[in-house]
């Protein structure tokens, strides 16, 4: 049996989907190749524009999974063919889908994109629906990421602290003993992309020059730390759901004074370094090193901000342990689809809370 996984992960930073290809075929896994689809900008607004409910959503939402799903097989068959792969070699694709809704509190997730339509496209098996059996036992459903870090980047011989900065947020601490925490800590490039594109019509604030040109404003930072979601004890994730564009335009309003909008950046990325690190610090044992992931891992204000705040950190990306910071998620979630094949559960329950280790995913024959 084939031993080749494709993972696919469209988070809620929106820019894309990120394609990996790997190889199960012995614990040490190998990425054979990676690939990434931008979104369009219709794609885009339309995924924002479910995010709260309007007229149709029901309907816009199917026509959107099924551009996703369009989307999706677009990018494995442009990973299958850079690493000269046929789709017959591919036991599976894991796909996390696009987050519509995250509220465990009231016992659901939802990720659209229509697998079945996936399969059908791709001519692979397509392993979806991922995080809803964990909320079912009662967990978060997220993070699920932790449980891939622990198999990814354990060491006997440091505790290691993983920083996924996304959209949202997450860490995950990896004791040398084997032991596990992790959750979101909040918002990662989520609030910072969306201001950026409201005010320079660009997706994201490349390298943080934007953030970098303003002045942090205090009363903002402190106003938005107060959130109840930062004091809040793990297990926790969180989403769109709760902090989006309404959500700071709101906290702006109340702020009162009108607050320039590049001193709204840099105060977005402050927010971003002192969630993090207050998380860590607050929930976490210590750990000898730190290690960055995901889109903000490119951020450089952002790392700058970090390092100030915690100069004797140890802040490392997590290429130097083999695995780039842009093919964490994808890969993790081919391993989730590995997982779900070979019947080993998947969750962690000290991470998201669920009453015990699940089966997590549901398989679209091709």
């Amino acid at each position: 049996m084939s031993a080749y996984f494709i993972g696919l992960m469209s988070g809620t930073s929106l820019d894309g989907v990120d394609a990996v290809l790997v190889d199960f075929a012995t614990p040490s896994f190998k990425v054979l190749g990676e690939a990434f689809v931008p979104y369009s900008p219709a794609v885009r607004a339309a995924v924002l524009a479910l995010q709260t409910p309007a007229h149709d959503e029901l309907a816009r939402s199917a026509r959107l999974a099924n551009q996703l799903a369009a989307s999706y097989a677009e990018v494995v068959a442009q990973l299958l063919q850079q690493c000269q792969v046929a789709a017959s070699a591919v036991r599976a694709i894991a796909c996390h889908g696009q987050t519509i809704r995250h509220a465990p509190e009231h016992g659901y997730t939802l990720q659209i994109g229509n697998l079945a339509l996936l399969a059908e496209l791709s001519g692979i098996d397509v392993i979806g629906d991922l995080r809803s059996r964990d909320v079912a036992a009662g967990g978060q459903g997220a993070p699920l990421v932790p449980a891939f870090h622990a198999t990814a980047f354990h060491s006997n011989d440091q505790a290691r602290l993983i920083v996924n900065i996304g959209g949202i947020a997450n860490l995950t601490w990896l004791g040398t003993d084997g032991k596990v925490c992790g959750f979101d800590s909040g918002p990662g490039n989520m609030l910072m992309d969306a201001w950026t594109a409201l005010h320079l019509g660009h997706s994201f604030d490349a390298d943080g020059q934007w953030a970098a040109s303003g002045t942090v404003d205090q009363r903002l930072l402190e106003q938005m730390l107060a959130h109840a979601y930062f004091a809040a004890t793990p297990p926790k994730s969180t989403g769109r759901d709760l902090f989006d564009l309404a959500w700071l335009q709101q906290q702006l309003q109340q702020r009162g004074d009108t607050v320039a909008p590049a001193d709204v950046q840099a105060t977005l990325a402050e927010l971003v370094a002192h969630t993090i690190i207050d998380a860590a610090q607050r929930f976490l044992p210590p750990a000898s090193s730190v290690y960055l992931c995901g889109g903000g891992a490119r951020n450089r204000h952002l790392l700058q901000c970090l390092s100030r705040l915690r100069p004797d950190w140890q802040w490392q990306l997590t290429d130097v342990l083999g695995l780039p910071i842009q093919q964490v998620e994808a890969t993790a979630f081919a391993w989730l689809g590995h997982c779900f094949v070979t019947r080993q559960h998947a969750n962690l329950p000290a991470v998201t809370g669920a009453r015990g280790p699940r089966l997590l995913g549901a398989l679209y024959p091709a």
